[in-house]
């Protein structure tokens, strides 16, 4: 399954937005809550979210927030979805970036686009892409991280020539699991990122990918 098509699937579960935005000013204003929220996410932590927080941040009503969310869990489930949006759009251009000639560089390529997003995106740390928010059933099969896994497989796929199946997806979306795990350890204590846990970030994951991607290629 392509990327793409994951994203398009899970659209509606993952932005369980009251009222979609279709005028600049109500985007801006949806934009706005979910900045405060961030904001407040990167201070203190999810756990200690309130959509009162929010208002306050944004400059705008309690009523305001629950006119586009029913709930903080909603406005947390949105905070993820705009992060794997834009994490999904910096790595399309990343992977596709000419100085990647080998499947290895792309991969350390995607590896640093997380690592950034860790490192330079409000609140990204505490939400990623949502799937740490603990939600009991689950609201879709797949995780986000997924979909992540499939951007880079797509993207690896077609550009390397690297035979795709079950097999290689699978190792890609447990690499996309270690960089998510490894990128959070190294940057709970060094807003900067531990350079020790970076670098053995993508020694973990190409000692998962050579196997079925194949050794020997120079990164």
């Amino acid at each position: 399954m392509r990327a793409s098509d994951s994203v398009e699937q899970l659209h509606d579960a993952r932005i369980p937005l009251r009222n979609e935005p279709v005028q600049a000013r109500s985007t801006a204003r949806l934009a706005a809550l979910l900045d405060a929220a961030a904001a407040v996410v990167n201070e203190i932590g999810y756990e200690r979210l309130t959509t009162a927080m929010v208002a306050e941040g944004a400059g705008a009503s309690i009523g305001t927030v629950y006119r586009y969310f029913p709930d903080r869990i909603a406005l947390l489930q949105a905070l993820g979805a705009r992060n794997l949006d834009r994490l999904l759009a910096s790595l399309s251009i990343e992977l596709q970036d000419a100085r990647h000639t080998t499947w290895a560089s792309a991969v350390d390529g995607a590896t640093d686009v997380i690592a950034s997003a860790f490192r330079t995106e409000p609140g990204f740390r505490s939400i990623r892409v949502g799937d740490v928010i603990d939600l009991r059933p689950a609201p879709h099969e797949r995780t986000f991280l997924c979909v992540v896994s499939d951007r880079i497989v797509d993207a690896v796929v077609s550009r390397f020539g690297v035979s795709d199946g079950a097999q290689t997806r699978f190792a890609f979306e447990t690499a996309t699991e270690v960089i998510d795990g490894m990128c959070a350890r190294a940057f709970s204590r060094d807003d900067s990122g531990d350079a020790r846990y970076l670098a053995a970030t993508k020694d973990l994951v190409h000692s998962i990918l050579d196997a079925p991607l194949g050794q020997g290629s120079s990164r």
